[in-house]
């Protein structure tokens, strides 16, 4: 897929049936089982190599994990259930791309730590390779394909009825080219498949270009804030939900303690699962409605503005401060800024971030410098320049100066 110039990904909800969601569900396992069996065979390996007097048993186990690690046969061969369950070599090899990954993100950035063991959990994912006969690959051949405007086929699982939007792809099929597809379970118990998809022609046809400009300001007061002063509410869903949520959290936890008590596993006590589905509910629909937020948002500043400028915000910083956390959680920031980048590129617009540092203490007149007494605090909405006397709006003053300083490294 790097071959192509623009790339673009899709998630559609999926409708299987009783079987094709027991087949799902194997994958799904055999998928953390595999991921699981590399991180071991890695823990292992770095004890026997701490061994400072190596004997022969310590080499031969050494190497026996080795050939062991690399070798999805092997781990078939060990484990018969796999083969058993109809689950698919594939799926054990994107597993282990999907390991080998995770050490990748670790060597570059350090702070996302050693790949752990996969807990089971009710929510999961497999992915699966798109393979192409000598064909012209496009969305309606290969071993995941769409068969019409309503299903899917796919390699291990057979046809599937789909709903989302991805009909207005249709119009470009033959030019686009399916790639990995993941096929994923929520905590609600529904479907989705998700495609990433390749093509040399670009997914979105850009609308007239658009020289206007526009820096933005972040905050929790309002959503945002722009350089032509226009506001977006901040909508606040997770504090709208929060007491509903936090009954039917309480519900789920005394429900635990009775069938702890009554010896009972959780997975098999109904009333406990009622309630684990009911609070899943409530949480998916409060990040549902932030998403559709978040894209709506992002949409129109990118479509309407060839360059926008926004401040890099370092949420997981901005988070150990307890008395705002729970805002800063709920509005999304690092989830708008990451829109803001990838649909910059699709529209063929211009997204930059600047550092943040005096956008708000600084006069965007005549650049004065609030300092000492004269610094500005959370509650100060709104000052006046003590050198130029222009007054202010707190919100729009920063993100003019947002601006100036995107215009000035763009």
């Amino acid at each position: 897929m790097s071959e192509f110039k623009y790339h673009y990904g899709i998630k559609m909800r999926i409708f299987p049936s009783r079987e094709q969601k027991h087949q799902i569900d194997n994958n799904i396992n055999a998928s953390r089982f595999a991921y699981n069996e590399m991180v071991a065979i890695d823990k292992e390996l770095f004890q026997l190599r701490k061994v400072k007097c190596y004997i022969a048993s310590v080499v031969n186990r050494i190497a026996y994990l080795q050939k062991r690690k690399n070798n999805t046969q092997m781990l078939f061969a060990l484990h018969p259930w796999l083969s058993g369950t109809n689950v698919g070599t594939d799926v054990v090899d994107q597993a282990r791309r999907a390991y080998q990954s995770a050490w990748r993100l670790f060597r570059q950035v350090h702070r996302s730590g050693t790949p752990k063991f996969h807990k089971k959990q009710m929510s999961g994912s497999f992915q699966l390779p798109n393979r192409y006969a000598k064909v012209q690959p496009n969305l309606f051949n290969g071993s995941c394909r769409f068969l019409d405007s309503k299903h899917v086929k796919i390699s291990l699982i057979g046809r599937l009825r789909v709903s989302g939007s991805h009909r207005r792809l249709f119009s470009c099929g033959n030019d686009v080219r399916i790639g990995t597809i993941t096929v994923s379970r929520d905590a609600t118990g529904r479907y989705y498949l998700s495609m990433q998809l390749g093509s040399d022609t670009p997914f979105v046809v850009g609308g007239k270009q658009q020289i206007s400009p526009v820096g933005i300001d972040l905050n929790t007061d309002n959503f945002l804030t722009d350089s032509n002063g226009n506001i977006v509410a901040n909508p606040r869903y997770y504090r709208s939900i929060k007491g509903k949520l936090a009954k039917a959290q309480r519900k789920l936890s005394r429900r635990a303690l009775r069938a702890k008590k009554e010896n009972r596993p959780l997975r098999e006590a109904k009333n406990y699962q009622k309630q684990r589905v009911l609070v899943a509910t409530l949480q998916r629909k409060v990040a549902n409605q932030r998403n559709n937020f978040l894209h709506l948002v992002s949409t129109t500043l990118i479509k309407n503005h060839d360059l926008v400028v926004a401040e890099e915000l370092r949420s997981k910083n901005m988070l150990r401060n307890h008395a705002l956390a729970m805002s800063i959680a709920d509005v999304g920031w690092r989830t708008f800024l990451g829109m803001l980048a990838y649909k910059a590129d699709l529209y063929g617009h211009k997204f930059v971030t600047v550092n943040p540092r005096n956008t708000t203490q600084t006069c965007s007149e005549c650049g004065y410098l609030m300092h000492g007494d004269e610094k500005l605090t959370l509650k100060d909405r709104e000052w006046t320049c003590p050198q130029c006397g222009n007054h202010h709006i707190r919100d729009w003053n920063a993100a003019k100066n947002i601006l100036k300083k995107g215009l000035a490294s763009a």
